[in-house]
């Protein structure tokens, strides 16, 4: 079984309902064929079976067991082009912007995804996909701090690591959302807001 990737350029931030809109429309269409100086940068560099539609949208195939590892490479590279990039499975939209205050932060989930550098739209909406086959989220700066999230009986355990490890359960994933936006933008109000215990 393959999966796919969908890269291309956007003149600013896309919701996820238009980059599924647009991945549907271009499925629609026949690849194209080009050569030498008409083959854009970035198709020379993406991992995977690799294919040109119309307007310089590109589909990124690769198989269900290397989709983790791949599909890490292919939202390094095109963040690196500026280019969006569109993950069918999960129904996710990897824009280049905004992003948050800490360079090199990672988003990892559950269910395999790891983001150098994610956008703030992205954490939020990955926030909405924790189930038990998507069972936490973390934003994570190496060496300094991070933060996770995991579904709990009583609503979302969130737990906190700078030094020592700090735990807090709260009830709507919007606030998980706050919460995490908070950290990812460098504002520190979350530790206040909640009743935080140490592990």
């Amino acid at each position: 079984m393959s999966v796919e990737l969908m890269v291309w350029d956007e003149p600013a931030p896309i919701s996820r309902d238009q980059a599924r809109a647009t991945y549907l429309a271009v499925k629609r269409a026949q690849p194209v064929t080009t050569a030498g100086d008409d083959v854009p940068d970035v198709v020379k560099e993406l991992p995977g079976e690799v294919r040109l539609y119309p307007d310089r949208h590109v589909l990124v195939s690769m198989d269900l067991d290397s989709m983790d590892e791949v599909s890490a490479q292919v939202f390094t590279i095109a963040r690196a082009h500026g280019l969006v990039c569109y993950d069918p499975q999960r129904d996710l939209v990897h824009n280049v912007a905004p992003l948050g205050v800490y360079e090199g932060m990672q988003l990892h989930t559950g269910d395999g995804m790891i983001v150098h550098d994610p956008d703030l739209g992205l954490v939020h909406d990955v926030l909405g996909t924790l189930s038990p086959q998507n069972p936490f989220a973390a934003l994570v700066n190496f060496g300094r701090h991070f933060l996770q999230v995991s579904p709990v009986p009583a609503g979302h355990e969130l737990e906190y690591k700078e030094g020592t490890m700090v735990r807090a359960v709260v009830e709507g994933v919007e606030e998980v959302r706050q919460v995490f936006h908070d950290y990812a933008t460098g504002d520190r109000s979350f530790l206040t807001r909640h009743e935080w215990t140490p592990q």
